[in-house]
Formats: C-alpha cells, structure tokens, sequence
C-alpha cells in the first residue's frame, strides 16, 4: 500500500507530462457529462413538442363542438346539448385527436400506436393509449365549465453513445377549456 502511496506520489509531483492521463480523465469525463445532459435535453424537447401539438388537437376538439355548445351559451353557460322534442340532450363529438396529431407531428400508424422515425430510420418516439374524457357541465348551471380531458404514453428510445440503453414511458396529459365570454 505504502508503494502505491508513493509511485501516486510521484506521479503527481515533479514530473514533466504527469498531469496527461489525468486531463485526459478530465476530458473523458466531461464528454459523458455532456452526452448525458444533451441526452436529457432531448428527450425533454421531444416531450414538450409532443404536449403541444396533442394541446393543439384538443383544443380544436373543444372548438368544433363550438356548434353543440351554443344553445347553451346563449343561455348564459356553456355546455354541450341540443333541443330535442322533450327538452336536451347531452351532444358532445370526441373529434379526432391523433388524426390531428399525426397532422402536426407527422406520426404514422403501426398497430395500435403512433410512431415516428428520423430521417435515418431510427425510432424518434411512439405514442399508445390516448384516452379523452369531455366534461360536459350540467344542464343550466352557471359558471359551470365544459372542459376536455386527454392523456396519451409517450415511449421515447433513451440512446447513449449510439445505443439505446431503455425506453423512457411518460402520460402526458392536457385539458382544453371552453368557458363562455359574456
């Protein structure tokens, strides 16, 4: 142990070119450092674009049920009914959220998700699972508000030097709100 101590020693004392393995060390580790952070960056640029483009989508859902939610602002709240001979029904259209995001994101289908790759191939990141869940607010009740729900798993390929070492699985979830103005 006492030889080690003093081979170390010297190592780092009074020897020209001894700092080299040790700035080299310094470099490498700070190469790994950085690979790990733009890593990081990507994945949380992916996400945020993938967040706003299924807001976009949603809130267009909201805004194309403009035409069911009238009767009821008209009325002085918003919500999704129709007249019919009795009274109201709840009238309420789910849209088409991941056509809207294959749109945007330029998404293609495979199976039973969304994928999209690079322009070498490669799997950029997948989305699965959307669900949607309108909230239609209740006959006649002011301030009420009519809002729409939509969460969707993201998968995104964790890559380091090269290689994709696990995938990351997130549910991104948005709401949309239409409340009236006057």
């Amino acid at each position: 142990m006492r030889k080690c101590y003093q081979s170390f020693k010297r190592l780092l004392t009074g020897q020209e070119g001894s700092m080299a393995p040790a700035a080299v060390a310094a470099a490498i580790a700070m190469l790994f450092i950085i690979l790990g952070v733009s890593e990081y960056m990507r994945l949380v640029i992916t996400a945020a674009g993938i967040k706003d483009a299924m807001e976009s989508a949603v809130v267009s859902v909201v805004n194309d049920n403009y035409n069911e939610v009238y009767h009821g602002v008209r009325e002085g709240y918003a919500a999704g009914y129709e007249p019919d001979d009795t009274g109201f029904t709840a009238s309420v259209d789910h849209g088409d959220i991941y056509g809207r995001m294959c749109f945007l994101l330029g998404l293609e289908e495979d199976g039973n998700s969304y994928v999209r790759y690079n322009n070498s191939g490669e799997l950029e990141y997948r989305l699965k699972n959307l669900s949607v869940d309108i909230h239609n607010t209740a006959l006649a009740s002011p301030g009420g508000t009519y809002y729409a729900d939509a969460e969707v798993t993201m998968e995104v390929p964790v890559r380091f030097a090269g290689k994709i070492l696990s995938n990351m699985s997130v549910r991104l979830k948005v709401r949309a709100t239409y409340r009236e103005k006057f």
